[in-house]
């Protein structure tokens, strides 16, 4: 089994972003010393607990300072951004990197309505032009303009050695079928849908066509896990996590909370609700439990690698989780 990592830099309590900043290089360098194959890093506009807003510069920052692992965006917020300063931006960290970066493409904002307008003009108007974004992009990284193309002539430089590897991120049939069309990788954000990713997965794999450097089909699924010594401790770390996407969802501000925190919130009967429903997805509990969720989500999805996003209120405890998983999976 292949497991990547998915980080959102989290702010917790107490913390500031650039603790958080840095505690996303901690985690990358300790996925790469324990053998994770990836790590993806989001984009987000003034969300609150986050502190990723521009992927490219960790991106940089983390390759500079790790040696195997692969970085990438989880992902690039395509309708904000001109295709070729994507693929100008991708190419430079790949020529950097050789043979380790990974472009991420994802359609949603990231932020507010009013992040959205500061950040960029006809969102989405773009939305709706993701295929065409996502064409021109590749168009780029591949060099396949037709020659009677107005940009044919352009080159996204510098060009590396090694491109980039493209991946469509989605939650839906509509994001698997442009990958399938377009030739790319495919992610399906398990962890943040309630759509069939089997299903995604199937439509994806029907319809591949083989374009640029990729011959068959190739997945991620993404699920949200936290792993600890014993069933009760990873439940009540778990709790942090719960709790703060509750506030969110909810439009409140808040940093992610310590266990402490936790502890003293009087959960209202909605949010027990909630709680119990987000618990559904997520994975939780000892080293052998949380593998024997795993194989299950290996053997439902037949995915090539499983990509865990693990949100806790310390980093240690976030260290923690991804060195026992990495022991009961990667060093077994």
């Amino acid at each position: 089994m292949k497991l990547g990592i998915l980080d959102q830099s989290p702010i917790a309590s107490g913390q500031s972003a650039q603790e958080a900043l840095q505690a996303s290089l901690q985690l990358a360098q300790e996925g790469d010393r324990l053998g994770y194959s990836r790590i993806w890093l989001t984009e987000h506009h003034d969300l609150p607990g986050l502190a990723c807003s521009v992927p490219e510069v960790l991106i940089s920052y983390i390759g500079a300072q790790t040696k195997n692992i692969r970085i990438g965006s989880g992902a690039v917020l395509l309708p904000h951004y001109k295709p070729y300063r994507i693929a100008e931006t991708y190419n430079m960290l790949a020529t950097l990197f050789p043979g380790r970066i990974d472009i991420g493409m994802g359609r949603a904002p990231g932020g507010s309505a009013e992040a959205t307008m500061a950040l960029s003009d006809n969102f989405l108007q773009n939305v709706y032009k993701m295929p065409e974004l996502v064409q021109e992009l590749l168009n780029f990284l591949r060099n396949e303009f037709p020659k009677e193309h107005p940009f044919s002539n352009v080159s996204a430089a510098p060009i590396p050695m090694v491109s980039p590897e493209p991946w469509i991120l989605g939650t839906s049939g509509k994001s698997a079928k442009l990958a399938a069309e377009n030739g790319t990788a495919y992610a399906f954000g398990e962890f943040m849908s309630e759509n069939d990713g089997v299903q995604s997965f199937k439509q994806y794999r029907e319809h591949f066509q083989t374009k640029g450097i990729l011959k068959a089909p190739k997945t991620i699924i993404t699920v949200s896990a936290i792993c600890a010594e014993t069933e009760e401790y990873a439940k009540e770390i778990a709790l942090s996590n719960t709790l703060w996407k509750i506030q969110s969802g909810h439009g409140e501000r808040k940093p992610v909370p310590s266990i402490e925190e936790v502890r003293n919130h009087e959960w209202t009967e909605k949010e027990k609700t909630q709680m119990e429903t987000m618990h559904k997805k997520l994975i939780f509990g000892t080293p052998s439990q949380v593998k024997d969720r795993l194989l299950k989500i290996q053997e439902k999805y037949q995915a090539d690698e499983i990509m865990l996003i693990t949100i806790t209120h310390t980093l240690e405890d976030r260290l923690n989780s991804f060195r026992l998983i990495a022991r009961e999976i990667l060093n077994s």
